[in-house]
């Protein structure tokens, strides 16, 4: 039996040294497996210069999701979110024969978790997401008269109409004059409800919608519940303006929804700080898509029908192109003029119309380069590419270039000038010269707890000291942002050097706040900027689109922190992790 042992022993053991050894041999110059293990690897800080760039206003058309409220950040100023977005028929070519409309309702789903439901009573209870702050706002709903166009007609109906943060001016010069939601309990004479109808002192109710059987003298009833709705935006709406525009106005106007939308154009929400939270109130992300109007009305079958009008409903959803209005005073705290040569010392990200941070990987200084087929040291002969860069890509004579196992850009987060600001869960780094992810993201396949956790390897997740992920149930605060960058560097040393023919570009990277990382399209700015000088300068027209709807900020340190600071070590740097082959 200790003979057995000791010979299955001496085979796994050479087994182990087998596969080591042949996987030295196949393994890529510069491609080196990634873990979470450094033991044995040497590890390389390679500078950085990352600044500021502020944003200016940003293309916010037909989001997929809105920031909407009131919010006074502690650090970042106060944010007042409005919106606009048509409306469309359920039911196109309705006909009505001597319709009265008995009240007319608009209902818009908050995002909530259901929590639990009680088995005498049948509610259930609901925590909502996605909202910051506690006050009151005051909410006006009218109707908007400028149309929103689906193709810009500047362009002969060739390009998509892009319409920016900074427009509430024009929707406000268009609002038909007649604030729309008022305070009348009874939504539905047939189905009521307790007063979810909220508009100068509105708030986001967490509390389930319960509509309400009549009783039998047809008066509202309080006890047996008809329906039970999930918490959201519950808002009566004038039934006059309905009789008229809905249901007095020509057939013309109903037959599809293309005449429909030049009728009635849709309508504008308009936000501002109710007089008891002046500095206050809630901003809330919505999904306003999934919002409907219903309008209940009495009808006859027909024009010469002489039996009493029934019931009907007649229903219309919020849909078409839409637009977020941003009325932001940002306040940036130590915010100085960025520095594109020697960087800045902290970065302000801030979603919306807000800012980023402009990032080049490497010592900047260019003297010298080498010689592509002898490998040679040119003196004093600048090539456009970091000597830093250079000297990986062209190891000495006789040596090969470094096993990349792992390349990370760390940004930790300054939090005394923080203060009790709340952090975004994730910051998003991509390829600024050409707009598009880095490498990194797309060979990442992970998974996390939510879809907004996915791609957890490339990383930027707020993380705590021990590089957990943040639990902002438990009011955890963040510490850093750890972003892998290790395929990206990989190829910028690889794919360079003695006799190299592919290149790779040291390109100049964005970094902003992100929504969504799964999202990764990319809405305009309305002022483009320009970043870097000379043959090394362009213009950045683009943002990602989950940065334009994340409504928080974050305040970073940045790379240009001097030696004997308290915060060196928090210092922005890009850490390698390499081996070097035999």
């Amino acid at each position: 039996m200790k003979f057995n042992f000791f010979l299955k022993t001496i085979i796994a053991l050479f087994i182990i040294v087998l596969v080591v050894s042949c996987d030295k041999d196949i393994n890529e110059i510069g491609s080196e497996i990634t873990g979470d293990s450094h033991y044995g690897m040497d590890v390389a800080y390679k500078d950085v210069v990352a600044y500021n760039q502020n944003l200016g206003p940003v293309q916010t058309n037909n989001l997929n999701i809105n920031q909407f409220g009131c919010y006074t950040n502690p650090v970042f100023g106060k944010t007042k979110a409005s919106f606009v977005t048509q409306v469309a028929l359920a039911s196109v070519n309705p006909t009505f024969y001597s319709p009265t409309i008995d009240s007319v309702y608009l209902h818009v789903p908050y995002y909530s978790t259901f929590v639990s439901t009680d088995s005498g009573t049948g509610d259930s209870s609901y925590t909502l997401d996605s909202l910051k702050g506690s006050g009151k706002i005051k909410l006006s709903v009218y109707e908007s008269t400028k149309i929103l166009e689906t193709l810009d007609p500047t362009t002969g109906l060739l390009q998509q109409q892009k319409y920016f943060s900074n427009q509430q001016p024009d929707f406000e010069a268009n609002n038909g004059g007649v604030k729309l939601n008022n305070d009348d309990k009874n939504i539905d004479p047939k189905i009521t409800t307790v007063d979810n109808s909220q508009n100068d002192e509105f708030v986001f109710s967490d509390k389930q919608i319960k509509f309400y059987k009549n009783k039998a003298d047809g008066t509202p009833g309080t006890t047996d519940v008809a329906e039970r709705k999930a918490p959201g935006m519950l808002l009566n709406l004038k039934k006059d303006f309905f009789q008229t525009k809905i249901l007095q106005t020509s057939p013309a106007n109903l037959y599809n929804n293309d005449a429909f939308r030049n009728h009635f154009k849709g309508l504008y929400f308009k936000v501002e700080n109710a007089s008891s939270s002046p500095n206050g109130g809630t901003l809330a992300m919505m999904n306003f898509s999934s919002g409907v109007i219903t309008i209940v009305y009495h009808d006859k079958a027909s024009l010469t029908d002489t039996a009493a009008p029934t019931r009907k409903t007649l229903l219309l959803n919020l849909s078409g192109n839409t637009v977020n209005l941003l009325n932001n005073e940002n306040t940036f705290p130590g915010y100085v003029t960025p520095n594109p040569t020697d960087g800045d010392r902290n970065l302000f990200l801030k979603g919306g119309d807000g800012s980023m941070a402009v990032i080049d990987l490497f010592n900047q200084a260019d003297i010298y380069s080498y010689d592509k087929i002898t490998g040679l040291k040119l003196p004093s002969t600048p090539n456009g590419i970091s000597d830093e860069l250079d000297d990986l890509r062209n190891p000495a004579v006789g040596q090969q270039k470094w096993l990349i196992n792992e390349a990370n850009l760390t940004f930790y987060i300054a939090k005394t000038a923080m203060l009790t600001a709340p952090e975004p869960n994730r910051v998003f780094l991509y390829d600024l010269n050409n707009k598009r992810p880095l490498l990194d993201f797309y060979t990442d396949f992970s998974s996390g707890i939510t879809p907004k956790f996915n791609k957890f390897v490339h990383g930027g997740i707020l993380s705590t000291e021990n590089g957990k992920i943040v639990n902002a149930k438990v009011n955890e605060r963040g510490t850093f942002y750890k972003v892998n960058i290790t395929n990206h560097i990989r190829n910028l040393i690889k794919y360079g050097g003695v006799g190299v023919t592919k290149d790779s570009t040291n390109v100049r990277l964005g970094l902003v706040v992100s929504e969504n990382i799964n999202n990764a399209i990319n809405y305009s700015l309305n002022s483009p900027f320009s970043s870097g000088s000379g043959s090394n300068s362009f213009q950045s027209k683009y943002i990602p689109v989950m940065s334009v709807a994340n409504p928080l900020g974050t305040i970073l340190y940045g790379s240009n922190i001097p030696v004997g600071d308290p915060d060196y070590n928090k210092r922005l740097k890009l850490e390698i992790y390499y081996t070097k082959p035999y």
